[in-house]
């Protein structure tokens, strides 16, 4: 995906997949069972598998490699959201039939704050280098 229009249809395919999971599959609000949340993980996880292997055939071996390596890294580090996600909502008593529809919004707002921040540090440091080293210690900080 060198060219722009991979970016656009990445972009095209995610955000139609967001909308379909909200709009159209989850429109009744009931509560999932652990058989369909496992049939659901498993959708997701071969959509990435596929996706994986249009990487590693467009862009070789080495990159496919890459996106299964940070693939993993992502599905281990998301296991400690899931106890995040229990504590609020359990703590703010969310009825269970709303609960997918929470936290569907809260990453998808997640996701365009997170966009939004890559791209203003990105812009940042393109203009001020020197910020690298104020990011850096607030980094070191707050760790």
């Amino acid at each position: 995906m060198h060219l722009p229009w991979g970016w656009i249809v990445f972009g095209v395919v995610i955000t139609t997949l967001l909308a379909l999971d909200l709009g159209v599959l989850d429109r009744r609000g009931h509560v999932i069972s652990t058989r369909q949340a496992a049939l659901w993980a498993a959708g997701w996880i071969m959509f990435a598998a596929g996706f994986n292997v249009f990487v590693a055939l467009t862009r070789g071996l080495p990159s496919g490699l890459e996106f299964t390596t940070g693939y993993l890294i992502e599905e281990s580090l998301s296991i400690d959201n899931i106890f995040v996600f229990v504590l609020l909502l359990s703590y703010f008593r969310v009825p269970a039939q709303y609960q997918r529809r929470v936290l569907f919004w809260g990453v998808l707002g997640a996701m365009v704050l997170r966009g939004l921040m890559i791209t203003m540090g990105t812009v940042l440091l393109g203009r001020a280098h020197w910020l690298i080293f104020v990011f850096g210690a607030f980094l070191v900080y707050t760790a």
